[in-house]
C-alpha cells in the first residue's frame, strides 16, 4: 500500500511538471507570435536605392525591382507628421550629408574679367611743327621702341629755310636792331628748334634744308601715319607713341556687383598669357556711368610694367574679396543646402532627439550670395543642422509621401497620371481594370487587372 501511494505521488508530480512546461511554452510562443505580428504591422518597408519608397508590407521596389528592407523606427521619440523619416542605410545610399549652421565672417568674392590697356595719360602724338615734305623716316614699323630725343623723321620745309635766312640777316644787325634778332630766334623756337640747333645755325652760317623731328617721350610706337615723300602741314600727326612702363587693367563689373566694389580695395588678378603668376593692385577708379549696350561699368587697376611682360589686349581675370560688415552676426550656410523656387527659398533641417535621420522643411530668407554660400537673414539659428548634400533626394521623398516640399508647401498627395495607380495608393472602390477590350482572334471579353 505504501509503495502504491509513492508511485501515485510520483506520477502526479511528473504530470504537474509536464503541464507547467507545456503551458509556459505555449504562452511564450503566443506572446512571441503576438509581438512579431505587431512588429510586422508597424514596420515600414523601403528600398535601399530609392528611400522615397514606403510600403506597409515587404515586396519588390516598383522602380528598380530590388527587395524592400524594413525601415527601423527606433530612437524616434515623437513623430512629426510633416517630417521625413529615413533609415541610416537609406540616407547613406542617397548621399545625404548635413552641416551645422554657424556664424562666419561674410566675405563676398566678386570675379571680374578684363584686358590690359595702355595708360591713357602716357599717350603722345608726334606732330609736324613745320609744313613740308617727308624726306626720311627713321621709324618704319609699328611697335618699334623709341627714346626721348631720338630723331624720328626729317622734313624739307621752304618756310624753315626762309626763317633761317632771316636769322642770319638779323645776326648782322643785332646791335642796331636787337628786337628783330630776338623775334627771328623766337620764330624758330615756335617751330620746335632747340637753342642748340639755333646756335649751330648762327655759328656756322649754313642753312639747314631738312628739319629733324625729335621724339618727345620714350615709349612704343603704336601707329605710323605717314610715309616717305608725303607732304604734311603744320600739326599733322606723324606717329602715336605710348609709354608702357605703366599700364591699366580694365575690368568689366556688372550692375549687381558694383555695390561690393570700392575705390582703394585690393584686387588680385591673373593673366591668361602668364599662367602661375599672381598680380595684385588697388582699385583706382570705378566708372560712374554704365555702358548702355554691355550693361557694365569699367573698374581700373594701375600697375607698373617695367619688365614689359604686361602687353595691351592681354586677357585678365580678377577677384575682389569684399567684407560685408553690415551682415556681421548672420549665419552662413553652403549654397547646396538651399532649394530655390524663385519666390521661396527652403532648406531641410535635421530634427534633434532621434537616432534615425529625420528632416523637416523650413523656409528661409536669403541675403547676398558669397560665392558658394549664402547669408541667412531669417529662418535659421546657430547650431542647427541642415542638409547640404542629397537635398533633392530628401525633397523627392517628401513629395512622394505628400508632405510639405519645395514645390508643394502645403503638402498633400501629388496627382498621378490618369489610369495609373502607384503601389499602396489603391482604395476600396477603385477599379483599375481595363474593360471591353477585344483581343485579336478572341470574341470573348477580357479583363486586364
Amino acid at each position: 500500500m505504501r509503495q502504491k501511494l509513492i508511485y501515485i505521488s510520483f506520477l502526479l508530480i511528473i504530470g504537474l511538471f509536464l503541464g507547467w512546461v507545456f503551458f509556459h511554452s505555449s504562452r511564450k510562443s503566443e506572446t512571441k507570435h503576438t509581438q512579431l505580428t505587431e512588429t510586422d504591422k508597424n514596420t515600414i518597408w523601403t528600398c535601399a536605392m530609392h528611400p522615397q519608397i514606403r510600403m506597409p508590407q515587404p515586396g519588390k521596389c516598383p522602380i528598380c525591382g530590388m527587395d524592400l528592407i524594413p525601415l527601423s523606427q527606433s530612437g524616434i521619440t515623437s513623430v512629426d507628421p510633416d517630417a521625413i523619416h529615413m533609415s541610416k542605410d537609406a540616407a547613406q545610399l542617397a548621399n545625404v550629408l548635413t552641416t551645422v549652421v554657424t556664424k562666419k565672417k561674410p566675405v563676398k568674392e566678386v570675379r571680374l574679367y578684363g584686358k590690359v590697356q595702355a595708360d591713357e595719360r602716357l599717350f603722345q602724338s608726334q606732330t609736324a611743327h613745320v609744313p613740308g615734305r617727308i624726306e626720311r623716316l627713321n621709324i618704319n614699323f609699328t611697335g618699334e621702341t623709341v627714346v626721348k630725343g631720338q630723331v624720328l623723321a626729317e622734313i624739307y620745309s621752304p618756310e624753315l629755310i626762309t626763317a633761317q635766312q632771316e636769322l642770319l640777316e638779323t645776326v648782322k644787325t643785332k646791335q642796331l636792331q636787337p628786337e628783330l634778332y630776338e623775334a627771328s630766334k623766337e620764330k624758330l623756337r615756335q617751330w620746335k628748334l632747340t637753342d642748340k640747333q639755333i646756335a649751330k645755325i648762327k655759328s656756322s652760317g649754313v642753312i639747314q634744308n631738312n628739319f629733324e623731328v625729335l621724339s618727345n617721350i620714350s615709349g612704343t610706337v603704336t601707329a605710323r601715319r605717314v610715309n616717305t615723300g608725303d607732304h604734311v602741314s603744320q600739326g599733322t600727326v606723324l606717329f602715336d607713341i605710348a609709354d608702357l612702363s605703366k599700364v591699366w587693367i580694365m575690368f568689366d563689373a556688372y550692375e549687381s556687383d558694383l555695390q561690393f566694389l570700392h575705390t582703394g580695395e585690393k584686387l588680385s588678378f591673373t593673366l591668361q598669357a602668364l599662367p602661375g603668376i599672381d598680380f595684385t593692385g588697388n582699385i583706382a577708379f570705378i566708372d560712374p556711368v554704365i555702358d548702355p549696350v554691355t550693361r557694365v561699368a569699367k573698374v581700373r587697376i594701375e600697375t607698373g610694367n617695367q619688365s614689359g611682360k604686361l602687353k595691351p589686349e592681354m586677357f585678365a581675370t580678377g577677384i575682389v574679396s569684399s567684407t560685408l560688415a553690415e551682415y556681421y552676426g548672420n549665419v552662413v550656410i553652403p549654397k547646396s543646402a538651399v532649394l530655390w523656387t524663385g519666390k521661396r527659398s527652403v532648406v531641410y533641417v535635421k530634427q534633434p532627439g532621434s537616432e534615425e535621420p529625420v528632416f523637416k522643411i523650413r523656409e528661409v530668407e536669403l541675403g547676398p550670395m558669397l560665392g558658394e554660400s549664402y547669408v541667412i537673414m531669417n529662418g535659421l539659428s546657430e547650431g542647427e543642422e541642415v542638409v547640404t548634400s542629397g537635398t533633392f533626394s530628401v525633397d523627392a521623398a517628401a513629395q512622394l509621401e505628400g508632405k510639405p516640399s519645395m514645390m508643394n508647401p502645403m503638402g498633400g498627395k501629388t496627382l498621378s497620371m490618369p489610369g495609373m495607380v502607384m503601389p499602396g495608393d489603391s482604395k476600396p472602390g477603385n477599379d483599375t481594370s481595363m474593360k471591353g477590350m477585344d483581343m485579336a482572334g478572341d470574341s470573348s471579353k477580357s479583363k486586364m487587372n
